[in-house]
């Protein structure tokens, strides 16, 4: 049974009553219908089995008229109850077919592991195949479906049962074969009780008792057997019991039990222990240990008792059960053994279960001619001596369960503990410790524990910022205190600063024979030469967390191929899963992974004596492109449902994406995968940007400003297109620059940075008029009609935003013309002309609305109700605003606290008192308007001529002062006019006469030289 059973994976128990498991949680997979059908298929995986088939199990004779309709039924809702059922069950010509591997079903272990024992009970390898039996045999909990199956069923569990019994007494023959006899009788009697014709097991008990000096009960037991027989079938015994109850009879020499090697159980005259000492500065790990203490307090059972702790290298695995070891030894008086398996370790091989069973009988003092020569000999010896006494074991640095299985042995009153760095998931009944990272609280505990509590609290910051960059991983932090205490004039700040190169953060953490590098090297060396690539291009990938579609783009294959790729390394402890699905590098495995792509072309050397693999750039680079393509595709496609009416951007130059994208199918699976991936997708264009694949840069910076704009993250917005436009103008590519430099234009004038924008979208408009390009002309021009008006040049800016209109209307491009009619409807607005913005605004609702686009749908509602409460027609505004409100998860937080803004006028203005109120408050405090300095030049005019007009004058001057700095600080011409006008009502009513009169008379200069109206009443 050498294949384990594949952890993270779905798994079926049905010898016995039905189970499936994913994980640690049981899967409910529906009623008994569900459960035949797939019982019957996992009774024959990768079969196709036929309806009629499925019929016959369900229903036996019985099947209603609409059994295969309900069988199908019962495949569907399996296929969707299952996790992954849809590519477990497959349909295939009349029938169904179950692709589940023999690891994930119990009935295929159970049938391998008794093919195992055959083979190795031919080879003479005896205890291995008792070994494999044992294991086999636990497996088994009972018939099918606990004998609830019906007669098809049943008729597979009498077979499955006869080749339990025949597994069961195989196994009673290798251990009398072994020397075993009294210890025997109990549990033949058991079973002769439950299947009292079988011979076999007669004759087994026969000679058990016979070889225990029981001459006379083995007779009496051939009596009482032929006796039976004749009762109940009319016949006597076989010919081999007939013929072993006269070899008994003559007590014949052939029946002695079998000559052994001395194994005279072993008295140990002391209490052996070989314990490493006790961490005195061992920190944190008390859920751990407190976990481990009382699983081992509380486990019934008479053993033997495993507590396998696993972990990534330099977790402290070892500190960990040595801890709990020293903890336990009192429990354990007759030894306490440490022995290293080696599983990881520089320049050596992992110990082999023989040689590891020779050092454990040393170990408790068996002289070295009591030690059998031969593998079986000398495991059976130290298994037989476990089990007669009550010892701790701590086996350390196993490579994994197949090396520690055949070191355990039952019943037995020993505890074994087990570290690894790989999970195992293949020891049964074993208790399972998984060690992450230390919590921050801990990891500085270790740092002052090591280097002295005084020198710690001097640089607290410096100290927190150590236990970081060691990513909280107790063997870095023990190094690079070791190395702090070594030298002394060593600030922490100084030793921080050199780990900040990541390039060279490895090569800090070295002390002596400890290094993280040759730490994660050996698990690394560990893998197979196909993980160890995969291993090294994931390095590459740039966010913070990769799913599985994204590995399967930079790994060339598909997500199901990839996350088994995952899977395996999270086992291997080089990743982490902090949720199902998504996996992340530690900071350290990732600069290791990073530097194994740093050599360029050198070859690294296999450990297992495989091919060398390459570490070439190209090879690289080839991945990194495959994951751009991929970014590109996925954006393309959830940008497409999400902003509905966008532009399209010209691929024609450049191959599609060949990688799996995820489902993206609707509009809230688009927005739940940008949201998601957001910080990876900006990591990834910065990646292509040092890559040079500068045609990426511009094409996927295109598609995730969208999202960016969406979310309010301006400044990241503006960043990521000035790195665009430096990979265009790197790459000479003038459309691409462009767009680029027209994307920057946007980011400006939603930041305020108008003198910017206006320069950066005439540059654009040059390029696109010197293109031809039709579609740019007509988006730059109507920037820089948007740049403009925001500055209150308004018979400049009206019109370009004309023109911009008018160019999108020939194109049919309907999203880009809505954009500017709520542009022009809101210079409309400034200028008083509200029928004009009324006019332009609904268009742009219309447009909208007719394509989906609900971004801008509230971005006309915005402009429209703006219209309406200058015409004074409220009721029509709340209504306008309340459908905006509905629309909130499309718009960005800055552009929602207009929204409310407004709403609130409106309601206080309807004598809605509270809920103005309410929404006022939300308005400016839903978010940080610092940022967006237009919205917070707005949003603070608005509730500020709320407060004034319920005679809260101090925080309206507040609002208007903060809201004319925001204006004044980007030239926002309007909104610096109506704060001033603002502050000169509040001052007014406030008694300061002699500043309102300045306040106000410097608003009326301001309105009139934009030829914009002064407010009502100002």
């Amino acid at each position: 049974m050498d294949e384990a059973a594949e952890p993270h994976r779905v798994q079926f128990r049905i010898l016995g009553s039905f189970e499936c498991w994913d994980g640690s949680d049981r899967i409910r997979v529906g009623g008994p219908v569900h459960e035949k059908v797939l019982v019957t298929l996992l009774l024959e995986p990768q079969r196709v089995l036929p309806v009629f088939r499925l019929v016959g199990a369900a229903w036996d004779e019985n099947a209603p008229a609409t059994a295969a309709h309900q069988v199908r039924k019962a495949v569907a809702e399996l296929r969707q109850r299952i996790p992954g059922g849809r590519d477990l069950i497959v349909t295939e010509g009349p029938g169904y077919r179950v692709l589940a591997t023999p690891a994930q079903v119990d009935l295929s272990r159970f049938t391998e592991g008794l093919k195992q024992a055959r083979a190795a009970a031919v080879a003479g390898q005896s205890a291995y195949a008792m070994t494999i039996l044992r294991e086999a045999l636990a497996l088994w909990r009972g018939p099918l479906l606990a004998g609830a199956g019906g007669s098809v069923l049943s008729a597979a569990s009498a077979a499955l049962e006869e080749r339990r019994l025949t597994a069961v007494e195989q196994l009673f023959d290798l251990r009398l074969a072994g020397g075993e006899s009294s210890e025997l009788i109990g549990e033949l009697r058991e079973f002769i009780d439950a299947h009292p014709l079988r011979e076999t097991l007669r004759g087994q008990l026969m000679l058990a008792l016979f070889r225990s000096g029981r001459q006379a009960d083995a007779l009496e037991e051939f009596t009482k057997v032929r006796d039976f027989l004749i009762d109940e079938l009319g016949i006597g015994p076989g010919d081999a019991l007939s013929e072993l109850h006269n070899a008994v009879l003559r007590n014949s020499p052939e029946l002695a039990a079998p000559q052994l090697p001395d194994t005279a159980p072993l008295t140990l005259e002391d209490t052996p222990s070989t314990l490493p000492y006790d961490l005195r500065d061992f920190t944190g790990r008390e859920e751990e240990v407190r976990e481990l203490l009382g699983f081992v307090e509380e486990a019934p059972g008479s053993g033997p008792l495993i507590v396998a702790i696993d972990g990534m290298g330099g977790s402290g695995k070892t500190s960990l059960a040595v801890r709990a070891a020293h903890q336990l030894a009192g429990n354990y008086p007759d030894a306490q053994l440490y022995i290293d398996l080696r599983g990881f370790t520089p320049n050596g091989r992992p110990l082999s279960a023989s040689a590891a069973a020779e050092a454990l009988l040393r170990m408790l003092g068996v002289p070295g001619d009591r030690i059998p020569d031969d593998v079986e000999g000398r495991i059976g010896l130290w298994r037989r001596t476990m089990s007669t006494h009550r010892m701790l074991l701590l086996l350390d640095n196993a490579v994994d369960d197949s090396q520690v299985r055949p070191l355990l042995a039952s019943p037995t009153e020993t505890l074994v503990l087990v570290t690894s760095r790989a999970l195992l998931v293949d020891l049964d009944a074993a208790h399972t410790v998984s060690l992450g990272v230390m919590p921050p609280r801990d990891s500085v505990a270790l740092v002052e524990g090591v280097l002295g509590r005084t020198r710690a609290e001097n640089e607290p910051e410096a100290v927190a910022q150590l236990t970081e960059l060691c990513g909280h991983l107790p063997l870095a932090l023990r190094i690079a205190t070791a190395r702090l205490r070594k030298r002394p004039r060593w600030t922490v700040r100084y030793l921080v600063d050199r780990l900040r190169d990541d390039a060279h953060r490895l090569a800090e953490l070295n002390s002596g024979e400890r290094s993280v590098e040759v730490t994660l090297r050996l698990s690394y060396e560990g893998l197979t030469a196909e993980t160890r690539e995969a291993f090294r291009l994931l390095g590459q990938y740039p966010g913070t967390e990769i799913n599985t579609y994204a590995a399967g783009a930079l790994l060339g294959t598909g997500a199901r191929d990839a996350e088994e790729v995952l899977e395996n390394l999270l086992d291997m402890h080089l990743l982490q899963q902090h949720e199902t699905g998504r996996y992340a590098f530690h900071d350290l495995v990732r600069s290791f992974a990073q530097n194994l792509s740093r050599g360029g072309a050198r070859r690294l050397p296999e450990a297992d004596g495989e091919r060398p693999a390459e570490v070439g750039g190209d090879e690289l680079m080839r991945a990194v492109r495959r994951l751009l393509d991929f970014a590109l595709a996925a954006t393309d496609a959830a940008c497409d449902l999400l902003f509905p009416g966008r532009v399209g951007i010209d691929h024609s130059e450049h191959p599609p994406s060949a990688a799996e994208l995820p489902p993206l199918e609707t509009v809230e699976q688009a927005r739940d995968w940008l949201e998601r991936e957001q910080d990876s997708l900006l990591a990834a264009v910065s990646l292509a940007y040092r890559w040079e694949m500068d045609r990426h840069v511009g094409l996927l910076a295109a598609n995730v400003v969208f999202p960016l704009d969406l979310r309010g993250r301006l400044e990241e917005f503006r960043e990521l297109s000035r790195v665009a436009v430096a990979a265009s103008r790197r790459l000479g590519d003038a459309a691409l620059l462009r767009l680029s430099l027209s994307n920057l234009a946007v980011a400006c004038w939603k930041l305020g940075r108008l003198t910017e924008g206006i320069e950066v979208s005439e540059e654009a408009l040059a390029l696109a008029i010197s293109l031809d390009d039709r579609r740019g002309e007509a988006k730059d021009t109507g920037v820089l009609g948007l740049l403009l008006s925001t500055l209150g040049r308004y018979d400049e800016a009206l019109p370009r935003l004309r023109q911009s209109i008018e160019i999108k209307r020939q194109l049919g491009a309907e999203r880009a013309e809505a954009e500017s009619l709520t542009n022009l409807s809101s210079l409309y607005t400034e200028r008083g002309r509200y029928p004009e913005a009324v006019e332009a605004a609904t268009r742009a609702v219309t447009l909208s609305r007719s394509i989906g686009s609900v971004d801008k749908e509230v971005e006309g509602l915005t402009d429209l109700a703006a219209a309406r409460i200058g015409l004074g027609e409220l009721a029509e505004a709340a209504e306008l605003l309340g459908r905006a409100r509905k629309l909130a998860d499309f718009i960005s937080p800055a552009d929602l606290s207009l929204v409310l803004a407004l709403s609130a006028e409106v309601a206080d203005r309807l004598g809605e008192s509270a809920q103005a109120a309410e929404w006022g408050e939300s308005a400016l405090h839903l978010g940080d308007l610092s940022g967006v300095p237009m919205r917070e030049a707005a949003v603070g005019n608005i509730i500020g001529r709320f407060h004034t007009r319920n005679g809260r004058y101090s925080p309206a001057l507040e609002l208007h002062a903060r809201a004319h700095d925001a204006a004044s600080r980007i030239g926002y011409r309007v909104e610096e006019a109506r704060a001033l006008a603002g502050m000169a009502d509040a001052l007014d009513h406030m008694g300061e006469q002699g500043a309102a009169s300045a306040h106000r008379e410097s608003a009326r200069e301001a309105f009139a030289a934009m030829g914009a109206p002064m407010p009502p009443g100002a």
